[in-house]
């Protein structure tokens, strides 16, 4: 009787015993498994939350780069265009220094007055007859007058003339205009008549450089035009005078028959 009821209980130890031992879940693994009422919205937004946070950021950073680059190009732009226009500005102002017009003894005398500054020229006419000669016996420099048949210029020239330079012919000649002095004025050239209308101007010219030619070919068109014009006039005047010299003898004969 004894040993039968010690049966149950060694089967009981037994199965005790012989019996797995029950590992632990995670806690991970038993969050998960926990049930509450948010946990289905919460996972449903951390799941929309990761798949929309790098697509969404990722065109907004593209955009502002974009802008960057825009922007960064456009200011280069503007420096290489600034950069361009200064230069060309610099090249335009010193190339219109440097570039010498030719003028006649008129026009000369009228950018003298208007900008002494701007002196350098090209001064273009006919030599005046009986004008050439040297200032003073000791003086090494030439001088003579150029006109346009209406003004003349007296100019200074320390150098020898070309061979083909003439009285009564056409030349260039390209110098700075500079104002008399009182020792130009009183140095009348030999007592020489000619060059009196041009001592009497505001300014000579010290010659660097002349140009001569026989024909008036040679003559730069500007002047040769100014001269014909010049010439016109002048046989306009002496017309214009005769017919009033023969107007007045018509009369004074007129009152003598009276």
């Amino acid at each position: 009787m004894a040993f039968s009821r010690l049966l149950p209980s060694r089967r009981l130890l037994s199965a005790l015993i012989h019996a797995p031992t029950p590992i632990p879940a995670p806690r991970a693994a038993a969050a998960a498994t926990t049930t509450t009422p948010f946990a289905p919205f919460l996972r449903s937004f951390a799941s929309a939350t990761r798949r929309a946070g790098p697509s969404s950021s990722l065109p907004r950073d593209i955009g502002a780069r974009a802008r960057q680059l825009q922007t960064r190009r456009l200011w280069s732009y503007a420096l290489a265009f600034g950069c361009a226009a200064g230069f060309v500005v610099t090249v335009l102002a010193t190339f219109q220094d440097q570039l010498v017009f030719y003028v006649t003894p008129t026009d000369a005398l009228a950018k003298f007055a208007a900008d002494p500054s701007k002196s350098r020229v090209r001064l273009g006419g006919l030599v005046l007859e009986g004008s050439v000669a040297h200032p003073s016996p000791s003086s090494p420099e030439m001088e003579f007058v150029v006109t346009d048949l209406v003004t003349d210029v007296l100019v200074r020239y320390d150098g020898a003339l070309p061979d083909l330079f003439r009285e009564g012919h056409s030349v260039v000649v390209e110098g700075f205009l500079k104002p008399f002095t009182d020792d130009i004025r009183r140095d009348d050239g030999g007592g020489r008549n000619v060059s009196e209308k041009a001592r009497e101007c505001a300014c000579f010219l010290r010659g660097t450089e002349v140009l001569a030619k026989h024909d008036e070919k040679y003559m730069p068109k500007e002047v040769a035009e100014a001269l014909e014009r010049n010439k016109k006039q002048l046989e306009a005047e002496a017309e214009a005078a005769a017919a009033e010299g023969t107007v007045a003898v018509a009369a004074e004969g007129v009152k003598a028959s009276s």
